[in-house]
């Protein structure tokens, strides 16, 4: 397999780059201004399609031969793409099986990207073609350091309901159960009558009646990820024909839920990942730091590259806000400090047209003359400093139980509250772990937990037997576990375990549950302590009637349905302790102070007395300080060289409001 690294040396730093909707005299502007910013990488070629193949078999790679040859000359290497998420307008017309379907059976139009089936066998052959034609020009260029295939898979054809993608569909149920008795055993088709005779029989999960087989919707979610992982494999193929330099392509985590990214890691050699800032919220760079850690562990704990985030604002978010000053420079090295050896944005140049002309850049549309390239630049000269933590690994003691296929499942319809959503939990329980200043990786409910002292599980609803059990044994072993209510209810089908719930967890947390109480819209219930810890704790969403089975209380409802009732509870067991929390603690008065009250029992350090509005991580060698408050903050206990400023810390550090401070032991 090629491999990392992409670049000789440094971190990458630069963006997509589009010159094909500028005059040629703006290329040598943009060269001269990447040159002075520190640009080493940019992305190119992305939407290419149309204009290196403008009909089908006739190729024209004079635009990109003077393109490539510019950037070398500047010293700028390429990471190109191969343009097939956005196939030209005579592909749609003269292959009109191609077009993508919805779930009510409509034909969407064109005039966009992504509008295409991944299942499509005119598409497979039309992009093989042109990705052997590019990788064949291309593989010998001097400024090639790596292949980008695609374009955010999954973005807007993430499932397609043609004709063929149903055929595409049955093909796969066969392959996955052999026969169709297997199928009906899985998916429980004895429910309502609903059992297949043959395969033939089977139609993906189109618009219904409401109460659709959920095991249906689940395996063609699984499929769907199939069905692009196959268009990825079949261009990285066609491209190691030619060349040995590292292929990836971009993911969208955490915010594609329908892409399963463990299913995708071992598909790249590098995982990269396009992130952008969710202005909406009160605290952002919370959600961003769980998106780079979520990254960081899809790619094994490796180095990965931030392919696109934003200068400034975006153009799609219901009010696209500005970053604040200094929140671009926070938001970049912030990815950096949890794993990335590249810091990319969308995009170099602002476009005048088409939907993204109100995207920022890093050369605005007010130009070089702009706080935003001002700011463009001196990060630049941040990175250069930090060269030497490429390759650094970040580690940590807890882990955070991430499945996409529990996203999917969960939110289904017809669950027992309508207020059940995967990430809400995820991220209070992120949330929680970060205020406390603890670095956290990710992990599959299969992985190896043996790394970490605590695992938390939020947001199991889905939990095979295996994994279950896999749980189990970290505890035994001496590992501590953290887990949120509604979680191990079903298997892979979406099948209740047998038993009192939590099914699978059972056994490992000490309790039964004999009935969910989901709680009222914005109905609340107090908690009182029946050990140590916090006693005025609120939930919100969700109460059940908690039955002792080898666990002890550490909480009680105070009222509510469950009132005198279990509500947080500890089971000792082998060497380690495995935690359940019934209700959605409030994230003020209940679930910091909990999560406090665990990380302490399961021995996990970390440092006390700093405000929760600084970040801190360690990669290698690295100290990070982010301080994300409109006052200073010193930390002490800090001694090492200041990588970004030069000074030399002796003992404490004091980190500017809205500053970044790295110091280097």
């Amino acid at each position: 397999m090629p491999g990392y690294p992409v670049l000789p040396e440094g971190l990458a730093y630069g963006g997509d780059y589009n010159p094909e909707q500028w005059p040629e005299e703006v290329w040598r502007e943009d060269v001269r201004l990447m040159r002075e910013a520190g640009v080493n990488l940019v992305t190119l070629g992305v939407f290419n399609w149309g204009l290196i193949e403008p009909r089908e078999g006739e190729y024209d790679f004079s635009r990109l031969d003077r393109i490539l040859d510019l950037l070398h000359s500047a010293g700028v290497y390429a990471d190109l793409a191969t343009p097939t998420s956005s196939p030209p307008t005579w592909f749609r017309r003269r292959y009109p099986g191609s077009r993508l379907v919805d779930r009510e059976g409509r034909v969407l139009g064109g005039g966009s990207r992504h509008s295409f089936c991944p299942s499509s066998p005119d598409y497979a052959a039309a992009s093989e073609r042109v990705v052997a034609a590019l990788a064949a020009r291309y593989a010998g260029h001097p400024a090639l350091a790596m292949w980008h295939v695609h374009n955010e898979y999954g973005w807007a054809n993430a499932h397609c309901y043609c004709p063929t993608s149903a055929e595409a569909f049955r093909a796969w149920l066969r392959d996955r159960y052999g026969d169709v008795g297997a199928l009906n055993a899985a998916w429980g088709t004895t429910f309502w009558g609903l059992t297949y005779g043959s395969f033939e029989e089977v139609e993906p999960p189109v618009v219904a009646p409401v109460g659709l087989l959920t095991g249906l919707q689940l395996d063609f979610m699984r499929f769907s990820v199939d069905a692009h992982i196959a268009c990825f494999r079949r261009e990285r193929e066609t491209i190691r024909r030619f060349s040995d330099l590292p292929v990836t392509t971009n993911f969208m985590i955490p915010n594609c839920k329908p892409m399963d990214y463990w299913r995708w890691a071992a598909e790249v050699d590098v995982v990269a990942n396009d992130h952008y800032l969710d202005s909406g919220r009160a605290d952002p760079h919370i959600e961003l730091a769980m998106a780079a850690d979520l990254t960081r562990s899809v790619a094994g704990g490796r180095p990965w590259m931030l392919m696109e985030h934003s200068t400034g604002a975006v153009n799609w978010q219901p009010r696209n806000l500005a970053k604040r000053p200094g929140e671009m420079r926070r938001n970049t090295l912030a990815h950096v400090a949890r794993g990335s050896d590249s810091a990319m944005f969308f995009q170099w140049r602002a476009s005048r047209y088409g939907a993204e002309k109100f995207h920022s850049a890093m050369v605005p549309h007010a130009g070089a003359d702009s706080q935003i390239w001002r700011d463009v630049v001196a990060l630049g000269a941040d990175l250069r400093r930090l060269a030497g933590v490429r390759g650094a690994r970040v580690t940590a003691d807890v882990a955070v139980v991430w499945d996409w296929e529990s996203y999917w499942a969960l939110e289904l319809e017809w669950r027992p509250s309508a207020d059940l959503r995967f990430r809400e939990r995820v991220e209070a329980y992120y949330e929680a772990l970060w205020r406390e200043h603890v670095t956290v990786d990710f992990v599959h409910p299969s992985a190896d937990l043996s790394p970490y002292r605590l695992v938390v599980a939020p947001s199991s609803y889905l939990l095979g037997e295996a994994p279950a059990k896999n749980l189990h044994r970290h505890v035994e072993a001496g590992g501590h576990l953290l887990v949120s209510y509604f979680s191990g209810i079903v298997d892979e089908n979406d099948t209740i375990h047998p038993g009192p719930y939590p099914g699978a967890l059972r056994e490992v947390l000490g309790v039964a549950v004999e009935e969910f109480h989901p709680l009222r819209e914005h109905e609340t219930v107090t908690l009182s302590s029946s050990g140590t810890g916090p006693s005025s704790a609120t939930g919100r969403i969700w109460s059940e009637r908690v039955r002792l089975a080898g666990a002890r209380a550490v909480h009680e409802f105070a009222d509510g349905p469950d009132a005198g009732h279990p509500a947080v509870t500890r089971h000792d067991l082998g060497a380690g302790s495995a935690w359940y929390v019934s209700t959605a603690l409030d994230a003020e008065s209940g679930l910091r102070g909990l999560v406090a009250e665990v990380l302490d029992h399961a021995g996990v350090s970390r440092p006390h007395g700093l405000p929760d509005t600084l970040e801190l991580v360690r990669r290698g060698d690295h100290l990070f300080l982010i301080n994300h408050a409109d006052a200073p903050v010193t930390v002490d206990g800090v001694t090492g060289s200041g990588v970004l400023d030069g000074a030399a810390y002796d003992g404490s550090a004091t980190v500017p409001a809205g500053g970044v401070v790295v110091v280097r032991r």
